[in-house]
């Protein structure tokens, strides 16, 4: 029965694929339209390069759960001035939300 759902599921998102890359990207980019076939390859493909498809696959709940409690104790280990300056550190980076990449760093400086 998983593996009737497995196929449905893949041959749904290869006909997802391919119905969207052909309505979008030709128009957009000038590209060819694209077979069944090869959308499901480019699905296979982006399966291999970037995972997905399942709960285990990418951010998982229970990973983010661990960094934050590892950051909080890390936090807890500060002192009131180093929390205060870890804080102005991170403000100054994102500030205008583009984290820090269209501003002057003057903290750093070049070796000579």
């Amino acid at each position: 029965m998983m593996t009737v759902f497995f196929l449905v599921a893949l041959l749904l998102f290869s006909a997802i694929v391919m119905v969207l890359w052909n309505a979008i990207l030709p128009d957009v980019t000038g590209v060819k339209a694209i077979s069944f076939e090869q959308a499901l390859g480019i699905l296979v493909l982006s399966k291999i390069l970037f995972g997905g498809f399942h709960s285990r696959g990418g951010w998982q709940r229970g990973n983010h759960n661990q960094w934050r409690n590892k950051f909080q104790e890390k936090l807890g280990h500060m002192t009131p001035e180093e929390k205060e300056k870890f804080k102005a550190e991170w403000r100054n980076r994102f500030r205008g939300g583009r984290c820090g990449m269209d501003r002057d760093d003057t903290s750093v400086t070049p070796n000579e």
